[in-house]
């Protein structure tokens, strides 16, 4: 009897004319050119096979069967590729088998679902490797790597080409045009899966837990459902945009008789000649350029303000992104930074503008009806206006509302509580103002916003937003401490205040720096309140109160850039590239709230599941809800306690709106 498979290890060689590094995998399966050339897998730990569609070859039955299986637990590196991409060729092949979402939920009908696959991608990056095939590799020292003549194989088979008289005038290659480079092709798909294989057997030890995998899950169906775009209002934005850019190129080029105007170089040269020396023209530097300037110059430099201040690429990624049903999907990346915490993909959701028009509703309005001219007259910046007006763009679908909530002041109060700061815990705990209730110990002064020594709430603001990981004058800088309005004088005194406002803050930075030295140092397990350190088996962990770990490779002792003693490991550097990082205690404790920051996000996305749940950026989640739905009930689970954090107060406030913007 022929044993039941239960595992299926999967990795496609993909066509479609769509570019998916731009567009993202949901438009490029959807193009009618999409086709899977090659569908390498492997059974239960089997070896390893492809299917040789392009050339005619059938996946066999048993395989399509256990795709939609839910008990068959498929493998794939970066899943969501492979997952989205068999939903849309099984339906148009095999719409006999094809099974979707169970729900009903007309955004989802199109998908696999998620819940019985797993990503050899996640497994890494919670294991602190890199997010790449080749980068895990080469880290892990596979004996089986990725081939090296891939990147060359894939741009040859699986992108359009550029007609050529030498290629017959085709736009795109098949195997019959280079049977050695298709051999070598199937053997590239061969190889993956056998590294993907191998890469599961070195991480056997360091397994991801159940409950990461239902996050997982759940971030899958949040990228499935996608969210809603006013295409009107993107074309109009995209359009008036470049009427506002042709303008203000031209009123540049009157007051300046460049060629080019756009040019940096140009323009350097010309402020040069009109006694204006500028090192660069970026948006801070012309702003500040402009108090200085003369009036003359300062009319050129407003503009060149303008031009720089253009919002078209946003509002151009959700053209590129929005799928036939009018929703951008795949928006969020998960476990796409060392804590945990999603990265942004395509339309980049974790960077959009804010909007302060006072009259949101009449500016939208205006570019929704097509009305340039009255745009103009109204508001004096187009470009400014147009980038205000990029939330707006994403909409609820047909009698639906957005409700809003997020998380107030989250860091501060998973920092407050791992650290045990006690009278800020009191703050929070009676709904009290963190910033004057800071500036208030800080200064020993009662501090009331808009009342008795209010001026001083923006210096606790300020040192609250850069003080809390260990930053010292040079974060309260980078944070805009000296545009907010303070003296340079003024900064190191209000550091010492904060720490001296703060003792059990500063306590846990250098008790959490000992207990990872001494757990480097000697091999074993050390404790900080209810954070566990361990190093084994060349891996850093730090155990999370959620239960999740953070993971850092093969730690050292080693020494900082001061000559004192420090704690490196290897990972993704500010370069970009793979190299051995140093950190200290208060680094480590920035990454373990974000991370713990985090793990309460996902508590609230699992109590909100049974919502449609469509955007989450920060410490906000954005809900597609209808009128059953009350902004009350909503934020009330979103601020409930998760059981691993008992003595935590959370609160979660919002709004509802029509359409997505900042309240």
């Amino acid at each position: 009897m022929q044993q039941r498979m239960t595992n299926l290890s999967i990795d496609l060689e993909t066509y479609s004319d769509v570019d998916l590094t731009k567009c993202g995998v949901y438009r490029y399966s959807e193009s009618p050119n999409f086709e899977i050339l090659l569908f390498g897998y492997s059974v239960d730990g089997g070896p390893a096979r492809t299917v040789d569609i392009a050339s005619g070859e059938e996946i066999p039955r048993t395989l399509l069967e256990a795709i939609v299986d839910e008990t068959v637990t498929k493998w794939a590196f970066n899943a969501s590729f492979e997952r989205i991409c068999l939903s849309r060729w099984m339906q148009r092949r095999h719409p006999d088998i094809f099974q979707g979402y169970k729900e009903n939920d007309a955004a989802l009908s199109g998908f696999l679902s998620p819940s019985s696959w797993r990503c050899t991608l996640v497994w890494s990056a919670y294991n602190g490797l890199p997010l790449s095939l080749k980068g895990v590799g080469q880290v892990l020292r596979l004996e089986d790597q990725k081939l090296a003549e891939g990147s060359r194989l894939l741009r040859y088979f699986c992108m359009p080409c550029t007609p050529t008289a030498a290629n017959g005038g085709r736009t795109r290659n098949l195997p019959s045009h280079d049977a050695e480079k298709w051999s070598l092709f199937k053997l590239y798909n061969i190889r993956d899966v056998d590294v993907e294989a191998s890469i599961q057997k070195r991480l056997a030890h360091y397994p991801v837990p159940d409950f990461v995998w239902d996050e997982y899950h759940l971030d899958q169906k949040i990228n499935d459902r996608g969210i809603a775009l006013d295409s009107d209002l993107v074309q109009n934005a995209i359009r008036f945009d470049s009427i506002s850019k042709q303008e203000l190129t031209a009123s540049l080029k009157d007051l300046t008789a460049l060629q080019n105007p756009n040019s940096v170089a140009q323009l350097k040269t010309w402020l040069s000649m009109h006694g204006v020396e500028a090192q660069t023209l970026g948006k801070k530097a012309v702003a500040s350029l402009i108090k200085e300037a003369p009036e003359e110059i300062q009319d050129v430099l407003a503009l060149r303000l303008k031009l720089a201040k253009s919002s078209v690429s946003k509002y151009q990624a959700m053209e590129r992104t929005a799928c036939s049903d009018g929703r951008a999907r795949g928006m969020f990346f998960f476990y796409g930074a060392r804590t945990g915490r999603w990265s942004g993909r395509a339309i980049q959701l974790q960077n959009l503008r804010q909007n302060h028009i006072p009259d949101l509703d009449s500016a939208r309005n205006l570019v929704l009806c097509g009305d340039y001219s009255a745009l103009e007259i109204l508001y004096d910046d187009v470009p400014d206006t147009l980038s205000q007006l990029i939330r707006t763009a994403f909409v609820p679908r047909p009698g639906y509302k957005f409700v809003v909530s997020d998380f107030s002041a989250i860091e501060a109060r998973v920092l407050s509580y791992l650290a045990g700061e006690q009278w800020r815990l009191d703050v929070f705990e009676s709904n009290g103002d963190i910033y004057c209730a800071s500036a208030s110990k800080m200064f020993k002064v009662p501090v009331e916003k808009h009342g008795i020594n209010g001026h001083l709430r923006q210096k606790g603001k300020i040192a609250e937003l850069a003080l809390g990981y260990g930053g010292g004058v040079g974060a309260l800088t980078a944070m805009g401490a000296l545009e907010m309005g303070l003296m340079e004088d003024e900064l190191k005194p209000l550091v010492d205040a904060w720490r001296i406002a703060n003792p059990n803050i500063v306590r846990f930075w250098w008790k959490v720096d000992a207990a990872v030295k001494e757990a480097v140092k000697k091999h074993t397990s050390t404790r900080v309140g209810q954070l566990q350190f361990s190093c084994m088996k060349g891996m850093l962990f730090i155990a999370l109160p959620s239960g999740r770990r953070l993971a850092y490779v093969k730690p050292r002792i080693g020494t900082n850039k001061f000559d004192g003693e420090s704690v490196t490991y290897e990972g993704i550097g500010a370069t970009k590239r793979w190299e051995r990082i140093d950190t200290y205690g208060p680094k480590l404790v920035e990454n373990i709230v974000q991370a713990t920051s985090r793990d309460i996000l996902c508590y609230a996305m699992k109590s909100l599941r049974d919502k449609k749940i469509v955007m989450h950026i920060h410490d906000e989640l954005v809900i597609e809800a209808d009128d059953s739905d009350t902004l009350e009930a909503i934020s009330s689970l979103m601020g409930k306690t998760p059981p691993w954090a008992e003595g935590l107060v959370l609160r979660a406030d919002g709004y509802e709106c029509p359409y997505y913007q900042k309240d």
